[in-house]
């Protein structure tokens, strides 16, 4: 790893990252990740308290409200997918993606994972400092992509 975030440094300033499902606040998340990102805009409500469910999600929050999310969907022994990270636009720009990242990272139950990977758009920058790279056998690799479509709104 080629970055180390200083703890210590975001809890005096009020921020925690918490792997408690019971502190997320699934309306922001929601209305964030359906609406402003780019990766699940239209994501059924449904199906999004589904994925949070049976993941891994941690939660950014200052002073007990949450400004951002890290979900890895993981078995804890072999793999881990880090998905659906942000920070909400007001708290961009401190460092808490970094160390959002290195928690996640550093985490006691997914220590000694063969494979992480991730998608992003954006955001190479910010994971190559974390030792992410493009995959090294593209060829080896499928996918079946079935990105979500908007609910039209019913005309008045």
């Amino acid at each position: 790893m080629h970055v180390k975030m200083n703890d210590d440094a975001f809890l005096k300033k009020g921020f925690q990252i918490s792997t408690d499902q019971n502190l997320l606040d699934f309306e922001m998340i929601y209305k964030y990740l359906s609406e402003d990102s780019y990766w699940a805009k239209a994501v059924p409500a449904e199906t999004l308290k589904k994925a949070i469910e049976n993941s891994f999600c941690f939660g950014v929050y200052k002073q007990n409200i949450q400004v951002g999310l890290g979900r890895v969907v993981t078995d804890k022994a072999t793999f881990a997918y880090i998905c659906d990270v942000f920070i909400l636009p007001g708290y961009r720009g401190l460092g808490l993606s970094k160390w959002l990242i290195q928690t996640i990272m550093e985490h006691p139950e997914l220590q000694g994972l063969r494979r992480w990977s991730l998608a992003t758009a954006d955001a190479h920058g910010l994971y190559s400092q974390f030792g992410f790279t493009q995959v090294s056998r593209p060829e080896r690799w499928m996918e079946k992509f079935k990105p979500y479509i908007p609910l039209k709104k019913e005309e008045e």
